[in-house]
This record gives C-alpha cells, sequence and structure tokens, in this order.
C-alpha cells in the first residue's frame, strides 16, 4: 500500500479541514445510476478517492469513511493526516489509524467534496478474502446524508438523487414509508419480533453492512433471550478483531405490514460488543438478508426509509449449516488437461478415423480458497475437515470456477443431504463425505 500523505500547517489549511461538506452533481438529470455488485448480501461498490479509483463496502451501519487492504501499487494523495486509535466490534484491542481531511470523492456524475478518511493500518482486517473480491474500504453516513440513495437489489442499481431535482411523490410510488431516527449519524428504526409468547418492540440499527438479517442483543428485562435451540457460531470480523455468538430461529419478525417467519438470528456474545458505543435501547440490527428482499429508498434529510418487496421478499431463511467457513488466501498456478482428439486418414477412402485422445495441458493462474474457521460440533468438524485446509471441489464443482459468493450458497442445505468436499492438506487431496444434520 502507498499512500502520499500531505500534511498543511498554514492556518489556511486548518480553515479548509473545518470546511463544510458539499456535494456536487455534474448533470443536469434528477439522478445517476450506479451499478454494484452483491455479494453474501453487501453492496460493494466502485468510488474514486482523490482521483484513484477503489472498491467500497456501502454501510449504513457506520458514521466514518475508512480505507485499508490498498493495492500496493496504487499510490492514493491524502491530506491533512493525524493519528488515531480506532475500537469496534471484536473482542480484541483498539487498532492503530490514521484521519485525513480534505479528500474528494467520487462516483459518476457526483463528487463528495472536503471528506474527512480514516485509513486502518492494521494489514489483518481485509474484507477482500472473506468476500472474494477485492473490497478497499467502508463508506457510510458521508455517502447517504446529503443525496437521497436508491438501492435495486434485484437488479444491482443504486441511483443517487440530487435533493433538488427530486420528485418524492414519484420514485416513493408502491412504496412503504417508514420514520427512522439518526443517533450518532446512523439510522434506527423500531421492529417487533415474537420469541415464545412475547412480542417485543425492539429499536434496531439499520444495517447495510452485516450480512445477516437480524442481530438481536440479549436482555432479560426487555425479554431478549437466547432460544434453548441454538449452536455457537463465527459471526465474522470487526475492527477489534473476530466477533462470536450464537444463532437461533426467531418466531417471527414484523415492519409494519411486512411479515418474516422463523428468522435465522445472530445473537453476539458480550466480549464482541464491549467495544461498541451503544445508543439508548438498541436491542440489536437490522442487516443485508432482510433488506435485499427488498427495493430501498434512504431519505437521510428527511429520515425516512421507503420499501418495496421484490422477488426474494419470500425466500427461505438459510444458514451455513456445513459449518465452515471459507476465505480466499492468494493465487497459484494450476495445471488442467485438456483432452485433444487424434485422427488418421484412410489413403484409399479418404475418410478420417478417430485415433484416440491425447492430452495437453493448460495452466492458469487460480485463486486459492481455504477453510478459515471450523464450527465446533458441525458436521465439517466430525467429518475432519481442519482450519487450512484448502479447498478444491465442493459437491463435484471446482471451487476455481465459483465465486466465493456461489461457494457458501452449497453450504446452506437442509437436513439430511449430503455434501463431498476435496481438499489438499499437506500437499495431499483427501475427500470427506458427510451429512447435513439440522440446528435449527
Amino acid at each position: 500500500m502507498r499512500i502520499i500523505l500531505t500534511f498543511c500547517l498554514l492556518f489556511g489549511a486548518f480553515l479548509d479541514s473545518i470546511a463544510q461538506e458539499r456535494v456536487q452533481f455534474s448533470t443536469s438529470k434528477s439522478s445517476v445510476k450506479l451499478h454494484f455488485k452483491l455479494v453474501n448480501n453487501l453492496i460493494i461498490l466502485p468510488i474514486n478517492v482523490n482521483g484513484v479509483p477503489l472498491n467500497f463496502l456501502v454501510d449504513t451501519g457506520v458514521e466514518e469513511t475508512i480505507l485499508f487492504s490498498l493495492d500496493e501499487k496504487k499510490e492514493i494523495p491524502l491530506y491533512n493526516v493525524e493519528k488515531i486509535m480506532l475500537k469496534g466490534l471484536g473482542s480484541q484491542e483498539a487498532v492503530e489509524g490514521l484521519k485525513s481531511f480534505k479528500n474528494t470523492l467520487s462516483v459518476k456524475g457526483v463528487e463528495f467534496l472536503n471528506q474527512e478518511i480514516i485509513i486502518v493500518l492494521d494489514e489483518n482486517l481485509n474484507f477482500s478474502s472473506s468476500l472474494g473480491i477485492e473490497v478497499n474500504g467502508i463508506i457510510g453516513y458521508h455517502f447517504f446524508n446529503e443525496t437521497i440513495v436508491k438501492v435495486d437489489y434485484d437488479r444491482r442499481i443504486m441511483r443517487l438523487y440530487n435533493p433538488e431535482l427530486y420528485d418524492k411523490s414519484k420514485v416513493t410510488r408502491k412504496h412503504t414509508a417508514f420514520d427512522f431516527t439518526l443517533e450518532k449519524a446512523k439510522p434506527y428504526l423500531k421492529l417487533n419480533v415474537t420469541m415464545g409468547t412475547r412480542n417485543i418492540e425492539a429499536k434496531c440499527l439499520i444495517d447495510s453492512g452485516n450480512s445477516d438479517g437480524l442481530w438481536l442483543f440479549a436482555n432479560l428485562e426487555k425479554g431478549i433471550e437466547i432460544p434453548l435451540k441454538h449452536f455457537d457460531d463465527y459471526l465474522g470480523r470487526g475492527f477489534s478483531g473476530g466477533i462470536y455468538g450464537k444463532k437461533a430461529k426467531v418466531e417471527k419478525m414484523t415492519l409494519g405490514t411486512y411479515e418474516f417467519n422463523d428468522v435465522i438470528t445472530a445473537f453476539p456474545d458480550s466480549i464482541s460488543l464491549v467495544n461498541v458505543r451503544m445508543v439508548p435501547n438498541r436491542l440489536g440490527s437490522i442487516g443485508g438478508e432482510i433488506l435485499r428482499r427488498f427495493n430501498v429508498i434512504f431519505d437521510y434529510q428527511n429520515k425516512q426509509l421507503f420499501l418495496k418487496e421484490n422477488k426474494f421478499y419470500d425466500e427461505k431463511f438459510r444458514y451455513n449449516s456445513a459449518g465452515i467457513s471459507i476465505h480466499h488466501t492468494g493465487v497459484q498456478w494450476y495445471k488442467e488437461e485438456l483432452p485433444v482428439k487424434q485422427f488418421e486418414v484412410n489413403q484409399e477412402s479418404h475418410y478420417e478415423k478417430e485415433k484416440g485422445a491425447a492430452l495437453q495441458y493448460n495452466f492458469k493462474l487460480l485463486p486459492i480458497y481455504e477453510i478459515l474457521n471450523v464450527r465446533e460440533n458441525s458436521a465439517a468438524e466430525k467429518a475432519g475437515l481442519q482450519v487450512g485446509d484448502v479447498v478444491i471441489k465442493i459437491n463435484g464443482n471446482r471451487v476455481y470456477r465459483m465465486s466465493l459468493d456461489k461457494m457458501n450458497d452449497l453450504l446452506k442445505v437442509d437436513h439430511g443431504q449430503d455434501i463431498k468436499i476435496v481438499i489438499s492438506r499437506k500437499g495431499q487431496e483427501l475427500t470427506y463425505e458427510f451429512k447435513i444434520v439440522a440446528l435449527l
């Protein structure tokens, strides 16, 4: 990673650093259309930072714009820098970082001026390996605050609307409106969950950077208890390390007239939440697995969320029943054998006769996928799979032909189904086959 840090010590630089943020639309149209990738329910959007193209996770659950995991070949000019310490989700200590002022972020037709950026110096914070595509940072509140953002999860299209030309009645037609609060630059929404005989109103963070559908924080006073039928799970990685907790089914979640049954819900443990600055009365988060079932409009200026159900609305909630997490760890040369038919020609009849098949070899530079985590007491652990195993095939499909997203789908199977995984361990190819036993 090469970052050009420009330290400005003049009084004028101080005035610039406190200048108000502004958004400029270079088009006379009311909106600009952007294409994004949806990976594991997360929105990955290309954004330029001071003219350098990068990929960002679009996350309503963060205030700051954050950079990490930058390509060493790219030079990023950053201005007016100071040293900071960062804490967040995870069980470890704070990590070192830098804060930079007076930066310009841009997408097609829109510029975000005078932006603050935090640079994380911890090389272990790397979303690219867990998502299977390059991700250089996270953008949140400052992306949503001065535009209206429409996310079409179905077509993978985002629209940014110029507030001065925005026709609310036209854009939000056939959508259902919900009011939310903005607290510490993050949106919070009230929904209802049914747990046993109790119907609980829960104030939840709207968190597009969380791939799960629903997170709840255990709270006996509010009636939120972890169901008896649950399992321990690795929930992901935050700024301060790994996030662990339990997963279970919540009987019902309702949001206005929208209703979901048997919602797979994560209950993060208290250690993973120790560094999180909670707003009063927050009881959880609503994440990508719920949000992707709608086309969503975020209107931060009026503190409103608009939802319209899409083709994913009625899909069953699923979880990783196999019990392994896979991540991308690099690339390697792979020798692929390709059969080539050979023919001989009969001199008298001039007809070709198939002689047989020879082999030719095609060398390709292909991704390496390793097992990052094996859930305790899972079917995968009982079969013998281990952390660090290099995955070669899943159910007969070579993994280099699949996205990491597709691989994760193959690990979300129903009770009684079989999974066959071929791995490489210390240079030896091994095959494991096991039957899924439903945990929920």
